[in-house]
């Protein structure tokens, strides 16, 4: 299955082709590469009309060159959620647009839960980056929602996404942490959650310096998220970007681990404006109470 992020007002996929994607954030255009473009590129004079453009280095990393000078950071809505954007050194702007379905879909179940429980609903969001998903899951109607990341930059990024979305007032916890070690110390105070939320990384360190690899780890990580997920759980819900992992393997691996559940994996994607054509952004996978 294939869920495609086509609700979007602010941002907009306009091009793609040659390892490259030209994209409209609000009314900047940037020109960013993407290494599951592997068609060519049509003949566009748009292409040359960005107003910043990431340059991949041989070395690692890379550079961006700017046609204008634009703002430290501008910021873009997504229904009732406004988030900031701002160009990075390593080509990401601080949103994945292609999201956009999974926080619809947070939403949906957050709705659907709170209409048929009388109990709080406790989201957890790992790996939260800078919460996107944790706003969308606070502004659906979320009691309670833990943001859990490595990085301290991120969540004071998360935090201006907070301010930013009115969501100040709303019971969102921010934690720097390892994700592994935060769910073992949840599952030791008896701590569970109604939905849990993940985008664990292919290869990452956490703040002690501790190695992460998705191949290696996520067995672990999915039985350790089992540890505290509630009874009376709404749903889980993971993606990669991992291109190792398949949706079929996803799929697998959820079922052996969660043996009494629905399970549906697929991909997710971007339509592209210009040319029809549906830009892949990873898998998802989603377990449900039978």
């Amino acid at each position: 299955m294939i869920n495609i992020s086509d609700k979007w007002k602010d941002y907009e996929c306009i091009l793609t082709g040659d390892g490259e994607k030209l994209e409209r954030w609000g009314n900047i255009i940037l020109r960013r590469p993407d290494p599951q473009i592997i068609w060519n590129k049509d003949n566009f004079d748009i292409w040359n009309k960005y107003d910043a453009f990431y340059h991949r280095s041989n070395k690692g990393g890379g550079y961006w060159e700017y046609n204008k000078k634009l703002p430290e950071f501008w910021t873009i809505n997504y229904n009732n959620l406004t988030f900031k954007v701002s160009p990075t050194n390593f080509k990401h702007t601080g949103i994945f647009p292609e999201q956009a379905t999974n926080w619809d879909y947070v939403t949906e179940k957050i709705k659907e839960f709170k209409n048929s429980n009388k109990e709080e609903m406790r989201i957890l969001n790992l790996f939260a980056y800078t919460g996107c998903a944790t706003m969308a899951a606070s502004a659906a109607g979320a009691d309670e929602v833990v943001h859990v990341d490595a990085s301290k930059g991120m969540i004071e990024w998360a935090k201006e996404n907070m301010h930013l979305s009115n969501l100040d007032n709303n019971k969102i916890r921010f934690i720097v942490d390892d994700v592994i070690k935060f769910l073992e110390r949840e599952k030791r105070r008896g701590r569970t959650y109604h939905g849990i939320i993940m985008d664990p990384p292919s290869y990452g360190r956490g703040p002690n310096k501790e190695v992460w690899r998705l191949e290696d780890n996520l067995k672990e990580l999915l039985d350790k998220t089992k540890d505290v997920l509630d009874p009376n759980y709404s749903f889980l819900l993971i993606n990669s970007y991992t291109t190792g992992v398949s949706p079929i393997s996803l799929n697998n691996l959820l079922s052996l681990t969660f043996n009494n559940a629905n399970v549906e994996t697929g991909e997710i994607g971007l339509p592209v404006t210009k040319n029809n054509l549906i830009l892949p952004c990873g898998i998802y996978g989603k377990v449900t109470r039978k």
